[in-house]
């Protein structure tokens, strides 16, 4: 798999190394299925070389088709589009790559490394083997340890496999009605501890770039006296006037402190730092001060967008006001802003041509004669001797002369003499505007604002979309939720399109090994069985449901779960054609692949555990660490497979015999039907 995966040009990034880690636990299935098989039949008295071609040949196409629907999950993932689909690629990519070859390991060269080293593990008897192969229920049930428990267990659930199955599908939506109406949320990607953050100094008015310096070098000193006092960060870089280059940034920011923390062992979390700056900031007039975290996951900007568009512009300041004014009142929201111009003043000139055509004047003269109180007029080029770039020669009044009224008084030169401007020139004040945007035509405002910690942006959208119904908006101004909402639907109906392809992949597979479709429904009722795994384990822990993590582990746990099932329904396709009753089967069926199914669900589970837990083992320095942020990132997909595992394993041994019972149920309660009703009929 790692060769396969350099060959593609792929590094060990972090999405890379977590797959791995997923893998762990996965690829070991079809090895555990065959080596099981066969140690059953060495304990049986079979030969190791002969017990390892059986379980290879007898076991091949449940191995397959295990394999073959982990993959059908995976698949779909590798077309994600957007920025999310580029950063999650890596994780089916490395999966597919893995778990193919996990399936040659199983199938060719763990028979061939049992056939030679292996050897009976001893913890099966013999008559238990016997019991297994060929006893009844009755049999089964007397076995001793955890084979003979479940057994009973199952017989017992064997004899009311309906109640159990409406029981169980009872509870199913159960739980998902309470954790519709109890449950911590929807959230689009994890939070995740960051390494860097950003301070952004906003402040208004006609500031010089020495006058913003001075402002940000006061947010600076705060920032470096709170380093100095606890040595939180490893470097500290402040810059000062506009950067219009930096996408989303408000118009009236005059600068930023750009932050790179300590590591995170060693200093508080960052959104206590950021807290403590932005409290002493507070305390500079003239300036309001916003502590922006690294986003670790796809770039999404603030939480909660929404775009303003309209084809008259005049519209937009009055609907931006309105939105702001419903930020304010729904609360739990910080750091609120909106695209309209800043407050400020842009003077306009008008030359009035047939008036200055009779003083002899131009537009050109009054141009050049205005530069001379604003910027300078442009006289020339002059290049030192030591310098490789020429410099301009730039002429303009002294700076007393340089003021608004001044304009009013300037005179130029005409055949009549020096003639005042204000005889031709009306100077207008005009509102300020900085950007003008358009998104297809159409003028466009935006307002976006940060959560406050612990709240969900999810929440506060449907909130906000609340509002809005209850308004009645009016149609001329658009209104488009964008930012994380906009990124969130588009992963939602991606993964929503995905489940449903590996459904169908998954039905295809199992149909075309069993031809049976009551088979392939069957299975895939553990799908079903670990969505409710799923969100158990969400309520637990009270984590929302990550829409990119939580709804890659539904779709994993799609492929992962049913290869129970298929090693479960194969055995009971060769248990039934042996003597006995329908009970005698189904007992044995789940008894001897007891052992087979814990093994492959609980090492799948066990491989994720560290990331459940937030723990990071470090060998060489030989330190146990917990709630690293490089496990942060997982928690919510490792939850999702492992609970998700869990739960529907144990539901398989029970939910999947059940259904198989009432099958036949159902089979003979037809039959007796038609015997019935042949009988009924009368004699010619």
């Amino acid at each position: 798999g790692i060769l396969a995966i350099g060959a593609m040009g792929l590094t060990l990034n972090m999405v890379v190394l977590f797959s791995l880690i997923l893998a762990v636990g996965m690829l070991v299935d079809g090895a555990i299925i065959v080596t099981e098989y066969a140690d059953r039949k060495m304990t049986e008295g079979a030969p190791r070389l002969e017990a390892y071609r059986e379980a290879a040949k007898r076991m091949a196409w449940p191995v397959i088709s295990s394999t073959a629907t982990t993959l059908a999950a995976f698949l779909p993932l590798v077309f994600w589009p957007g920025v999310v689909g580029e950063f999650m690629k890596y994780l089916p990519i490395t999966l597919l790559m893995t778990l193919s070859a996990s399936l040659v390991m199983a199938l060719l060269f763990v028979p061939v490394l049992g056939s030679y080293f292996d050897r009976p593990s001893g913890t099966v008897k013999m008559e238990t083997v016997q019991a297994l192969e060929h006893g009844t229920a009755g049999e089964v049930v007397s076995l001793p340890g955890p084979t003979g428990a479940y057994a009973r267990v199952l017989a017992w659930t064997l004899k009311r496999p309906g109640k159990v199955t409406l029981g169980v599908f009872g509870f199913l939506i159960a739980v998902q009605w309470f954790y519709a109406t109890h449950g911590a949320g929807i959230e689009f990607f994890p939070d995740v501890e960051p390494e860097r953050a950003t301070i952004e100094v906003h402040a208004r008015g006609n500031l010089s770039v020495d006058e913003k310096d001075a402002l940000v070098r006061r947010v600076e000193a705060i920032v470096l006296g709170i380093n100095a006092r606890d040595r939180e960060m490893e470097s500290v870089y402040a810059s000062a006037g506009q950067q219009s280059s930096v996408q989303n940034r408000a118009e009236d920011v005059i600068g930023s402190v750009q932050v790179e923390f300590a590591d995170w062992q060693n200093r508080r979390p960052a959104g206590r730092i950021l807290g403590e700056i932005e409290r002493g900031a507070a305390r500079i007039p003239g300036i309001a001060v916003e502590a922006r975290k690294e986003e670790q996951g796809p770039p999404v900007g603030k939480p909660l967008q929404i775009e303003l568009s309209a084809e008259d512009p005049a519209l937009l300041p009055a609907a931006v006001e309105r939105i702001r004014a419903a930020f304010d009142a729904i609360g739990g929201l910080k750091d609120i802003e909106d695209s309209r111009p800043i407050p400020g003043i842009d003077w306009g000139l008008t030359v009035d041509r047939a008036q200055a055509a009779k003083f002899g004047a131009d537009v050109a003269a009054v141009g050049s004669a205005i530069k001379l109180v604003t910027k300078g007029l442009k006289v020339g080029e002059y290049r030192p001797d030591d310098s490789e770039d020429e410099i301009d020669i730039v002429v303009r009044y002294p700076e007393q002369f340089r003021t608004l009224d001044m304009i009013d008084q300037v005179r130029i030169q005409t055949d009549a003499g020096l003639i005042p401007i204000s005889n031709f020139v009306t100077r207008e004040a005009a509102r300020k505007v900085g950007t003008i945007r358009r998104v297809d035509g159409r003028r466009v405002m935006t307002v976006q604002a940060d959560v406050q910690d612990g709240i969900l942006a999810d929440t506060k959208v449907k909130e906000l979309a609340a509002w809005f119904e209850k308004e009645g908006w009016d149609n001329a101004v658009r209104v488009t939720f964008k930012g994380e909402d906009e990124e969130q639907k588009k992963a939602q109906k991606f993964l929503t399109e995905a489940f449903f392809v590996t459904i169908l992949l998954i039905a295809i597979i199992l149909i075309t090994q069993f031809n049976s479709f009551y088979s392939a429904g069957l299975i895939l009722t553990a799908v079903v069985m670990s969505t409710l795994g799923v969100m158990v384990g969400l309520l637990v822990i009270h984590q929302p449901f990550g829409i990119v993590m939580s709804g890659i582990g539904v779709i994993a746990l799609a492929g992962i779960v049913v290869n129970n099932n298929i090693v479960l329904i194969d055995t009971y396709d060769n248990e039934i054609r042996k003597p006995g009753s329908p009970l005698d089967a189904i007992v044995r069926t789940g008894a001897q692949r007891l052992r087979p199914v814990f093994l492959t669900s609980f090492t799948t589970a066990l491989g994720l555990m560290p990331m459940v837990l937030s723990t990071n083992i470090d060998l060489f320095s030989r330190t146990v660490e917990i709630g690293g942020p490089s496990t942060q990132w997982w928690v919510q997909l490792s939850t999702a497979i492992v609970s998700g595992l869990v739960f529907s394993t144990i539901l398989t041994l029970i939910v999947t015999p059940c259904l198989l019972m009432v099958r036949h149920n159902f089979r003979a309660w037809r039959e007796r039907r038609r015997h019935g009703a042949a009988a009924a009929q009368p004699a010619e």
